[in-house]
């Protein structure tokens, strides 16, 4: 396995892209670069800052108290009761060092073998916490993924999760970093020491902290301003991006952060997935804990987009990403390179490339899912769970329209003030790109909402009063409370970089078509076309022998190259535009904010039905179902070749191509957690209900009918 080498620390599972230091443009714009973040208020006050730290001593403090008191209360010696401990760690956005003002800290507190999760932590710790004037807020939540209390102590938010281990003492210099304070824990509890591993682990990993953290900083920024942050909705989430960034600051060792963000796009643009971002070698470990591994695990050959974390046991941080998620993210991935790239010729700023993303300018229809609960406890938990499956909502709309139906959730919630018990979603609908816009055939989707609002009402904790209703509006109908101050804006956006782009677009499909059909073309025009060309051609050319540098530095080093299938299931239908984003870029069909995917057609005729006279059943072939696995995916775990190779681009002449290095992998020999346990960073308000059999999902009755019949551009309405 080939590493990298600076000052004796080894970095990454490859030789880096580029060893080069920053030039002085770069020191000029990474300065403005944090200057810019400063402004936005990313950056919390020193006196917040102090505060923060003295909220955590308070928290030190108030666990120490409360080992004491049950362990005096469950009788032990003297000399167990004198050395009783339990320790707080950090993780999250607050240990890398990249928290804003107000954003919460997530801890951990670790104790010993005598206090339980259920008894103690749940029982005592919460009474005491509930007694205590300095603390508000108080909202446990035993039965998620990874169970925790969220509090407010002296007005700080504070997420406290916990780990038993099977000792009974727990030092001061505690080191949770070493794999052997996983064994003999209980399942729940290595979820728990996770966030804090993971956290420590990417900061050993990475060349230069402080570069690493402005770098995050504003990615995290810009996945936000363009609506991609969150795990939740099937974006990345915090340790995702921290992950990718990580990666970057790998490859560009010297490099400061205005080159990293740069760097950061034209890698990911490239990336060939569901290939697997690594920050380090996977490990089997002698524990026996499962590790993500798609030769083994056949759940693992459906994720699309492997961001596996570094701390064992190894596991993939981004199973969240659907189809649809991964299409919008390699969208916006390719507008950020472009951005990045006209920013180097003094034709954009950060400004351009933290443009808001118009959601509710971007799609001529919508879902708009409202929920609603008899009280405000009742809305939050019924939010959790809501929030919760969402992302199965837009699956399930993939695989049961053959991956032919894009769709893009909102990452948050709407609230009408004069409707404080009631929050709505929403989601962009769209024809993906290459799709048929057939005259006639709809997006039949009734079931799809049937089983999702199925799946919903399994809440366990499901009450009288909590209500859900889903339902497709066109963008001309949506809702004032969506618009920032209850406003509708009077046009469109004009004069952002998306929306010159649509324009430009709209322009060379006119120009393409007349083209087209044009037959009194003479040799003599087409030769001043091609003169007319030649400067563009050139920077073409130019970029094209940078790329190529990238691959041969690649090439030089020995590395391993995985293609994992990717298979009908929870991740839809394949599609070869996400499995190899190289040979198949994308091109904007998810920032452009118009129809491109669809059809060329005015969109005025889109009809949407909703029938009550409808068929109880309907020919199978107008849904989706499951295929059985394909003798390539039985014959995966004998077919995976580790030795030292060198991915494959599939030649596009319009794009150059470059090899984004694969990953070396040792894997565990089994585990005693189900496969469920991967999902070790998902923290769920609630337990999931049993999802429906697809075959008991083709009797219910639809409700919901889209059909697509011609669809175009947009045009502001």
């Amino acid at each position: 396995m080939a590493s990298v080498q600076q000052n004796g620390q080894r970095f990454g599972i490859t030789e880096p892209i580029s060893l080069g230091g920053p030039t002085e443009l770069d020191v000029v714009k990474t300065r403005e670069l944090e200057k810019y973040l400063q402004d936005v208020g990313l950056y919390e006050s020193k006196e917040e800052a102090v505060r923060r730290e003295e909220v955590l001593g308070r928290l030190d403090q108030i666990v120490k108290t409360w080992i004491k008191t049950i362990s005096r209360a469950k009788g032990l010696n003297d000399q167990l009761l004198h050395e009783a401990n339990a320790e707080i760690f950090t993780f999250g956005s607050y240990r890398l060092g990249v928290h804003g003002p107000g954003a919460d800290i997530d801890t951990l507190c670790v104790g010993p073998r005598h206090a339980t999760r259920e008894g103690d932590f749940f029982g005592e710790l919460q009474r005491m916490l509930s007694e205590m004037p300095d603390v508000t807020e108080l909202h446990p939540v035993p039965d998620a993924h990874v169970p925790l209390m969220g509090f407010k102590l002296n007005g700080v938010s504070i997420d406290l999760l916990y780990a038993q281990l099977p000792l009974w003492v727990i030092p001061k210099d505690l080191d949770i970093s070493q794999d052997s304070i996983l064994q003999n824990a209980d399942e729940q509890t290595v979820r728990s020491l996770n966030g804090c591993r993971v956290t420590d682990q990417i900061l050993r990993l990475v060349p230069n902290i402080e570069n690493f953290r402005t770098t995050l900083r504003c990615m995290r920024f810009w996945a936000k301003r363009r609506g991609v942050y969150s795990n939740v909705s099937g974006f990345l989430g915090g340790i995702n991006w921290a992950l990718l960034v990580a990666r970057i600051c790998q490859l560009y060792p010297n490099a400061l952060p205005n080159m990293l963000a740069s760097r950061f796009f034209r890698v990911y643009t490239q990336w060939r997935w569901p290939n697997p971002v690594l920050l380090c070698s996977m490990d089997e470990g002698s524990l026996g804990l499962q590790v993500w591994d798609p030769r083994r695990n056949p759940k693992d050959r459906l994720h699309m987009m492997p961001i596996i974390t570094p701390a064992y046991p190894c596991m993939n941080s981004s199973y969240n990403v659907s189809a649809s998620t991964l299409r919008i993210m390699t969208g916006e991935f390719q507008r950020g390179k472009n951005i990045c790239e006209a920013m180097e010729a003094n034709k954009a700023d950060w400004d351009t490339l933290f443009e808001p993303f118009a959601f509710f300018e971007a799609y001529k229809n919508y879902l708009q899912i409202d929920i609603s609960a008899a009280n405000v406890d009742d809305l939050r938990k019924w939010k959790g769970w809501v929030e919760s499956r969402l992302r199965q909502l837009t699956l399930k709309i993939e695989r049961h329209t053959y991956d032919m139906l894009q769709c893009h959730p909102h990452p948050h919630d709407f609230q009408d003030a004069s409707r404080p018990l009631h929050c709505s979603y929403f989601m962009g609908l769209q024809r993906n790109q290459g799709v048929p816009a057939a005259e006639g055939e709809p997006f039949d989707i009734r079931r799809t909402v049937e089983e999702f609002k199925h799946t919903v009402n399994g809440y366990m904790l499901w009450i009288p009063g909590m209500e859900i209703s889903v339902s497709h509006i066109k963008r001309r109908s949506l809702p004032n409370f969506v618009f920032p101050g209850g406003i509708r804006p009077s046009h469109t956006s004009k004069g952002t970089w998306d929306s010159k782009r649509r324009a430009e677009h709209r322009v060379s499909s006119t120009a393409s078509v007349a083209t087209t059909n044009t037959t009194t073309l003479t040799n003599e025009a087409s030769s001043e076309s091609k003169a007319g060309s030649n400067s563009p051609g050139d920077e073409k050319k130019r970029k094209r022998g940078d790329d190529e540098t990238l691959t041969d530095q690649l090439r030089n080093s020995k590395h391993v190259a995985v293609s994992v299938p990717v298979e009908n299931g929870e991740g839809g239908s394949p599609n070869p535009s996400v499995g190899s984003i190289c040979s198949s870029p994308m091109k904007d069909c998810c920032t452009n904010g118009k129809s491109d995917l669809i059809s060329a057609e005015p969109q005025e005729n889109v009809v949407v039905a909703f029938s009550k006279d409808a068929p109880e059943s309907h020919p199978i072939e107008k849904i989706a179902t499951p295929q059985a696995p394909s003798e390539e995916t039985e014959e995966l775990e004998g077919s995976f070749d580790f030795g030292n190779q060198v991915i494959e681009q599939i030649p596009n002449k319009n794009v150059p191509t470059a090899t984004i290095p694969p990953f070396e992998v040792t894997t565990s020999n089994g585990s005693p957690f189900s496969n469920e346990a991967l999902e070790e960073l998902e923290v769920l308000p609630m337990r999931q209900p049993e999802v429906t059999h697809r075959a008991s999902m083709q009797q219910r009755k639809p409700i919901i009918k889209l059909s697509f019949t011609s669809l175009g551009k947009t045009n502001g309405k």
